[in-house]
């Protein structure tokens, strides 16, 4: 699992490649924490490269959107594959995220 973070001036573009699954949640929460320091800011989770996403990943997300709602951003989740897609639905994420 590979998380990159690139930043602009109003914006936080995280890139996830690979799986996201309980052996790569610790590493991948030390490598989301700019998201969660972040204020005023819109981060974009991009899903592009994302294979799979366990629930331990699902937690990841959910704390980068509580993070983010405490500190007036914005998360938007892009180019989710159908199989996570398919995870969110069934989890109810689908509804708590701005899913492009």
């Amino acid at each position: 699992m590979k998380t990159t973070i690139e930043v602009s001036d109003s914006r936080l573009t995280a890139f996830f490649s690979g799986r996201l699954d309980t052996a790569a949640a610790a590493q991948t929460s030390e490598d989301v924490r700019p998201l969660l320091e972040a204020t005023n800011k819109e981060i974009v989770l991009d899903c592009t490269e994302l294979e799979y996403i366990s629930s331990s990943g699902l937690r990841i997300f959910l704390s980068i959107r509580k993070e983010a709602a405490q500190k007036n951003n914005k998360v938007i989740i892009k180019n989710i594959n159908a199989d996570i897609r398919q995870v969110f639905a069934m989890t109810g994420f689908i509804s708590l995220f701005d899913i492009q």
